[in-house]
C-alpha cells in the first residue's frame, strides 16, 4: 500500500527555528539571500530643447522627425538647419600635412581656400635655423588637427626680396582675408622654448585653428547655442514690447 505524505513548503526565505539555531551553531551553511526584483525605476524622458538638438547627430534629428517639435515651429526650424550644418561640416575638407606650394598656387590655395577654411602659411628658407624649428612644429599640428590647412612656401617665391631677417614668418588667413602675423619665433617662446603645444596655444589666440573634433564641435555648438539665447531673448522682448506674448519666433 503506498503511503502519500504532505510536505508544508513555507514562503521562499522562511526558515524553522530548529535551522537557525544549527546555523549559529554553525552546524549549517549560511542561508542563501532572498532573490528580489530591482526597484522600479521609470526611464527618464529626454528633453528635446535646444541643447539636445545642438548635441544630437544627423541620425539622431531626422530619427525624431518633424513630429517631436510640432509644437515649436522655432525647435523645428533650428532642427532643419542643425542637420545642414551636420551636412557641411561632414564635407569639410580634411587636410593633415603640411603642403609645400609655390606663389603661383597663392590665389588658390591661400586667398580662395573656401569660406570655412582657415589657413597657416609658413614663410620659410631651407636651411634657416628658426623655420627648422617652426617647421618641425607646424608637421606635428597639420597631422593632429586636420581640420585646419597647413601650407608652407619659400619667402621669395610669396613675396619678392623678402628679408630673411623676417623669417620664419607665420600668416593666418581666413575667407579671403589676411587676420594675423608672427615674425619670428619670439611670439612662439623663442627658440629654445618653442614647442608644438606653445605654437597650438598661440595659434588659438588667433581662431579656432588646433581644436580635436569634438572640441571643435563643441566650439561651434557654443557659438549656437549662445546666437539662439540671444535670438529667443530678442524675440520675447519684441513680442513683450507688443504686447502678445505667443508670437511665433519667425525669421
Amino acid at each position: 500500500m503506498t503511503e502519500y505524505h504532505t510536505v508544508y513548503k513555507g514562503p521562499e526565505g522562511e526558515t524553522t527555528q530548529w535551522e537557525d539555531i544549527q546555523r549559529r551553531l554553525g552546524n549549517l551553511p549560511p542561508k542563501a539571500p532572498v532573490w528580489k526584483p530591482d526597484p522600479y525605476a521609470p526611464q527618464q524622458e529626454v528633453r528635446r530643447d535646444a541643447a539636445w538638438v545642438a548635441g544630437a547627430d544627423e541620425a539622431a534629428l531626422r530619427e525624431e522627425g518633424a513630429e517631436a517639435f510640432e509644437d515649436d515651429r522655432f525647435l523645428e526650424e533650428y532642427r532643419q538647419r542643425r542637420i545642414q550644418e551636420l551636412q557641411v561640416a561632414a564635407a569639410r575638407p580634411r587636410f593633415g600635412a603640411v603642403e609645400l606650394i609655390r606663389g603661383s598656387e597663392w590665389a588658390q590655395k591661400v586667398t580662395n581656400a573656401g569660406p570655412d577654411v582657415w589657413v597657416v602659411v609658413h614663410l620659410f628658407k631651407d636651411g634657416h635655423p628658426g623655420c627648422g624649428l617652426l617647421q618641425q612644429c607646424l608637421d606635428e599640428l597639420a597631422a593632429k588637427y586636420p581640420s585646419t590647412k597647413f601650407l608652407r612656401i619659400v619667402a621669395t617665391d610669396a613675396i619678392p626680396s623678402y628679408p630673411d631677417a623676417n623669417l620664419p614668418t607665420v600668416l593666418l588667413y581666413h575667407d579671403t582675408q589676411c587676420l594675423q602675423n608672427a615674425v619670428g619665433l619670439g611670439v612662439f617662446g623663442g627658440a629654445k622654448r618653442i614647442t608644438p603645444e606653445q605654437v597650438a596655444m598661440v595659434l588659438n589666440t588667433w581662431g579656432p585653428l588646433c581644436l580635436t573634433a569634438d572640441e571643435d564641435e563643441q566650439h561651434a555648438q557654443k557659438a549656437q547655442i549662445k546666437a539662439l539665447v540671444a535670438r529667443m531673448v530678442d524675440r520675447k522682448a519684441e513680442a513683450r514690447d507688443e504686447g502678445d506674448e505667443s508670437s511665433d519666433f519667425d525669421d
